[in-house]
C-alpha cells in the first residue's frame, strides 16, 4: 500500500504515526488526531511493516529529528489486530528505538489491555474512540514525553505523569488512574486497588506495584499493604503496634514492625521517594 501523509492546521505540535489496516479505522483515527490541538502532522501506515518503513525512511523532517537525537515521531497510535506483524509485535520493535516514540494502542477488543500496558503503552483506546477520550490519551502522551525529556519542544504537558491500570469489569476494560488509588491490598498473586468509588482487583503482585510506584510516592507499610505517603494523615501507636490513617476516609491500616523504621524516615523526609 502507498504511504499517505496528512497535516493538521495546528502548528507547531506533535508528529504522530497512525497505524491501522482498515480504512474505516484509519479514517476514525485520523479524524480524532486532527481534532486534537497538539497534533501538527499525521503520518499513516496500513500495516506494521509499512510503519517500520516510514520510521526508517528518508522523510526530510524525520531525518532532522533523528540527527537531533529525538524520537523519529513523537507518538505511534497503532491497531492491535493487523495481518502480518501484529500491534504487539510492532510495540516490541519500537521499544528498541533509542529514543523510542510514545505508544498508544487503538483496537476494538479489550482482552489484551494488560499485555499492552506491560509493553509500555501509555494508553489503550477502544474503537470507536470519541474525541474526549483521544484528548485524554494525548495528555498521557504529552506527560510521557515530558518525563522522558524528549520530543517536540512545543509538547508541553497539561497534566502530570500518571500511570493507568486496566481492570476488567463485566466484560469491559476500565482504566484506573494511579492518582485515584488510596491504598492497595495484596490478595495472593493479585492486588486490590481501593479508590474513592470502590475497589478493583488486578492481576499484578503487590511487590511489582511497589517497585513500579515507588518513585510516585507509594510506600510498603505491611506485607499486605501499599499506600501513597501523601495520603497518610496520622501514624498511631497502639497496643498491637503502629498503624496509619489514610485520608479523609480515616481508613486505619496496620504497619508491620519491619516497615516501621523506613516509614518514619519517609514521613520525616516528606512524600518524595
Amino acid at each position: 500500500m502507498l504511504l499517505t501523509v496528512s497535516t493538521s492546521n495546528n502548528t507547531p505540535g506533535l508528529v504522530v504515526l497512525a497505524v491501522d489496516d482498515e480504512h474505516e479505522g484509519m479514517a476514525m483515527l485520523e479524524e480524532r488526531l486532527q481534532g486534537n490541538r497538539h497534533v501538527r502532522r499525521i503520518l499513516k501506515a496500513f500495516d506494521a511493516t509499512e510503519a517500520l518503513q516510514v520510521l526508517a525512511g528518508d522523510d526530510p523532517e524525520l531525518a532532522v529529528r533523528k540527527d537531533a537525537g529525538m524520537p523519529v515521531v513523537d507518538a505511534v497510535f497503532a491497531d492491535l489486530d493487523m495481518p502480518g506483524l501484529t500491534g504487539m509485535e510492532l510495540a516490541k520493535l519500537l521499544a528498541g528505538f533509542k529514543p523510542a516514540p510514545v505508544l498508544v494502542f487503538v483496537t476494538a477488543h479489550s482482552h489484551e489491555a494488560v499485555a499492552a500496558f506491560e509493553l509500555g503503552a501509555v494508553d489503550y483506546l477502544l474503537k470507536p474512540a470519541q474525541q474526549p477520550r483521544m484528548d485524554k490519551a494525548m495528555e498521557r502522551v504529552l506527560a510521557k514525553i515530558h518525563l522522558n525529556g524528549a520530543g517536540s519542544p512545543s509538547a508541553v504537558p497539561e497534566s502530570r505523569d500518571d500511570e493507568v491500570i486496566p481492570v476488567e469489569l463485566a466484560g469491559t476494560t476500565k482504566l484506573v488512574s494511579r492518582a485515584a488509588v488510596r491504598w492497595v491490598e495484596a490478595q495472593g498473586d493479585y492486588a486490590r486497588l481501593y479508590t474513592s468509588d470502590g475497589s478493583h482487583l488486578v492481576r499484578i503482585p503487590l511487590a511489582q506495584l511497589e517497585e513500579r510506584w515507588e518513585k510516585a510516592g507509594f510506600v510498603r507499610i505491611h506485607r499486605s499493604y501499599l499506600v501513597p505517603l501523601s495520603l497518610i494523615t496520622e501514624l498511631r501507636m497502639g497496643g498491637s503496634g503502629y498503624s496509619v490513617v489514610i485520608g479523609h476516609e480515616e481508613k486505619i491500616l496496620p504497619v508491620s514492625r519491619r516497615h516501621t523504621r523506613e516509614l518514619k524516615d519517609r514521613l520525616v523526609r516528606g512524600a518524595g521517594p
